[in-house]
């Protein structure tokens, strides 16, 4: 299980000494993402990307929960009004709709997502403005005391800004 860290470091300077040391730490690099603004050159620093810095993932859970409930509904409908020759087990209309459902309101919600900012950031979307970039480090749970210290000796610039104790699994 891994812990999300989010630190606001004031330039890209700090960001790549960030980098340095949490590579010396052991943290792999794919498990560090950083945020600046569009205008802010990142190279040489792991960008966060659109999973970690959109909506998409909830609203694709949302998504899925809503059309799988309504296709649901509609699979009961049809089930209840639609007489098939034969007389299959009426149940299916429902399981068949529910899963259409699900993936056409997973396949549009997440259309959507793409496009919303994530919720999780928009606290640190004024400091990202004015040009501070934003590392998020996923880290082993029994670590995370550890890399805050390092973090805090080593970069008196940064600002912890807390940890967030359920990191999206998929990002």
């Amino acid at each position: 299980m891994r812990k999300r860290i989010y630190w606001l470091l004031p330039n890209v300077a700090s960001a790549r000494r960030t980098m340095d040391d949490m590579l010396l730490a052991r943290i792999d690099e794919r498990h560090m993402h950083f945020v600046g603004r569009e205008d802010i050159k990142l190279s040489g620093l792991r960008a966060a990307n659109i999973l970690q810095t959109s909506d998409v993932v909830r609203a694709a859970q949302v998504g899925a929960l809503i059309g799988a409930v309504l296709g649901s509904a509609a699979g009961i409908v049809v089930s209840w009004y639609l007489p098939v020759a034969g007389e299959p087990p009426q149940g299916v209309w429902v399981v068949v709709l529910a899963m259409v459902g699900l993936a056409f309101g997973t396949w549009v919600s997440s259309m959507i997502g793409v496009s919303t900012p994530s919720q999780r950031l928009r606290r640190f979307e004024q400091a990202i403005q004015q040009g501070q970039i934003l590392l998020m480090v996923d880290v082993p749970q029994g670590r995370v005391e550890e890399i805050e210290s390092r973090l805090q000796t080593l970069h008196p610039e940064a600002h912890l800004e807390g940890v967030e104790p359920n990191i999206p699994a998929f990002p």
